[in-house]
């Protein structure tokens, strides 16, 4: 009888240790929760930077006074679009006038010298010859005559000088362009340097932006590089610009309190939209051979370092660390600490831990590109 007990009593243990047995395996495979995971591959891809850029016309010039007066007319409005040569501004003439007449009068009181010089040294000179007088009196009559040529120049030099100074009392544009503004009105005084208005050029502009060290030699690298010099153009009001530029040059150095190098972009400007001293964005594509890309949404951070989940064969995860590169819309491209081929969770990595087991779920690398 005592047999019997104990035989019962052992075969209920090992029945009560195959049940638990049993329950904590099902319990395993319950806790496996399922998980969005990827596989990591090296594709070529397309990087954008955006850069905030200033427009400058091609050509923007002060238009400023030569000569002192009072401004007697105003041509043109600001804002107004002028040609080349077109009369912009007048100022009074009188006084330059009478300088002018002035000056050609003494140009011509020393031209008529010189003949009566001229006249003079005949004669000496044929008396010279005749010997009546000595020949000391044709040397003193040729240096009258020298003094004289050199008093028609200084004439003629300030004829010239008078007629320029005359000219610039009239102001033309000096080329195609659109007036700014207008500070002085008619009938100012008007000095010598004075500021009128300024001209500008805006059939095309010049957009200026600083690109860091490490995305110039990006740029510089890329399979397209330097000869990939299109860019685009984001408005002051987050519209795209209908027309794209060109990347015309690379300032010879790095700007050493930022670390930064100025690129000038040129972009035409048909429909007058853009206009000098405006802002916006440029976009500056480069291209990239085997980028290795992992979604955004897999990634998080502590204690400044970036990391993700990777899935072993058994389906186990592990934190690992990795140092991203560039910064694409959804994603990163990896500088270094992954691998192609290997498995990363995408999504729902909050409530993971270390060494979870997890069923994972395949997705498609490009459609998470894409989200």
């Amino acid at each position: 009888m005592q047999r019997y007990i104990w035989a019962i009593a052992g075969w209920s243990a090992i029945a009560i240790y195959g049940c638990t047995t049993n329950g904590n395996t099902n319990t395993a495979k319950e806790n496996e929760r399922p998980f969005p995971v990827t596989e990591l591959v090296e594709k070529d891809t397309l990087l954008q930077h955006h850069y905030v850029a200033s427009l400058q016309a091609v050509r923007n010039v002060e238009i400023r006074a030569r000569v002192n007066g009072f401004l007697e007319k105003i041509y043109v409005d600001e804002g107004q679009e002028v040609k080349k040569g077109q009369l912009l501004f007048s100022i009074n003439d009188e006084e330059y006038r009478a300088l002018l007449a002035e000056a050609n009068a003494n140009l011509s009181s020393a031209v008529a010298e010189a003949k009566a010089a001229e006249v003079e040294l005949r004669r000496v000179k044929m008396l010279v010859e005749k010997k009546v007088i000595a020949r000391t009196e044709q040397e003193v009559a040729e240096a009258k005559l020298a003094a004289v040529h050199a008093r028609v120049d200084e004439a003629r030099s300030a004829a010239a000088s008078a007629a320029m100074k005359l000219g610039y009392t009239n102001i033309r544009a000096p080329f195609d362009g659109v007036i700014d503004r207008i500070p002085l009105k008619t009938g100012s005084l008007v000095e010598d340097g004075a500021l009128l208005t300024t001209v500008s050029d805006i059939n095309e502009v010049y957009a200026y932006f600083n690109v860091s060290e490490t995305e110039y030699l990006e740029y510089k690298k890329s399979k397209k590089g330097p000869d990939n010099k299109a860019v685009s153009l984001i408005l002051a009001d987050g519209s795209p610009y209908n027309h794209a530029g060109k990347v015309e040059t690379v300032e010879g150095e790095f700007e050493s309190s930022t670390g930064a190098i100025a690129f000038r972009a040129r972009f035409p400007n048909p429909q007058k939209l853009l206009k000098h001293g405006a802002s916006g964005n440029v976009q500056l594509e480069n291209s990239v051979e085997d980028a290795l890309i992992i979604p955004q949404k897999a990634v998080f951070e502590m204690q400044d370092k970036n990391y993700v989940f990777v899935v072993d064969s058994s389906n186990r995860i592990a934190m690992r660390s990795f140092t991203p590169g560039s910064r694409l819309h959804y994603s990163y491209i990896v500088k270094n600490g992954l691998q192609p081929g290997e498995r990363i969770v995408c999504e729902g990595t909050q409530s993971l831990r270390d060494g979870m087991r997890i069923e994972p779920v395949a997705i498609p690398l490009d459609s998470l590109l894409k989200m």
